[in-house]
């Protein structure tokens, strides 16, 4: 616990450097959010210190942000509002369980497509946060606009997601309705953010990994 509030603390002074007052006492507000949440051990340091960055960059945006917000039983990473409209994002760390050391990019694939159709659902704009050390193996299917998805694709999706999620499922009209607005490279070193779009991450990434 001391380890955790230490390293929240870094983290806040080095983004308070830029910061004006009224985004200060709200990066404390997370922060000390997270620090509770991880006395009831439901939050870990990697992934907790990506979320203080995104939500700094979200503050600046003119967004008002809340952590680990609760949506119908789904527990979103940051909820964030300005004005009518809502944003969801989601971390990814690149994590692997030891259970899928040997399917590693099929289960971070088939994660990311679930968090995809499950979280997109319930905002007006949804996008994905990622370390610049981790490439995202996002479905081309789902860059592309729902109206353009064919049934085989939105099945090889369900297909794909069914492998690991299943109770409950990914429905097919979650995954038929799924939108990724934006993607959020997050620099925890330097503390910074690099926003794009994600059919622009996904060709580059295709570049990489060819």
């Amino acid at each position: 616990m001391e380890e955790f509030e230490r390293d929240l603390n870094l983290l806040v002074e080095r983004l308070n450097e830029t910061s004006d007052e009224v985004t200060r006492k709200r990066l404390k507000a997370l922060r000390d959010e997270l620090i509770y949440l991880h006395s009831k051990r439901l939050v870990k340091i990697n992934h907790s210190v990506m979320e203080l960055v995104c939500a700094k960059h979200l503050i600046l945006s003119g967004y008002e942000v809340e952590v680990e917000r609760l949506l119908n039983g789904l527990s979103c990473d940051l909820y964030a509002v300005k004005g009518l409209g809502r944003l969801i994002v989601e971390v990814e760390t690149g994590f692997v369980p030891p259970d899928h050391a040997l399917d590693p990019l099929i289960y971070c694939k088939a994660r990311i497509a679930s968090k995809i159709a499950r979280y997109s659902n319930y905002a007006d704009k949804f996008g994905l946060g990622t370390p610049p050390h981790y490439i995202l193996p996002i479905p081309h299917t789902l860059i592309k606009p729902p109206r353009y998805r064919t049934l085989k694709e939105l099945q090889e999706i369900k297909d794909l997601c069914d492998l690991y999620y299943s109770n409950p499922p990914v429905s097919l009209e979650e995954i038929r309705n799924a939108r990724l607005h934006v993607i959020y490279v997050l620099d925890v070193d330097q503390a910074t953010v690099w926003e794009t779009d994600p059919t622009d991450y996904v060709e580059k990434a295709a570049q990489l990994m060819r």
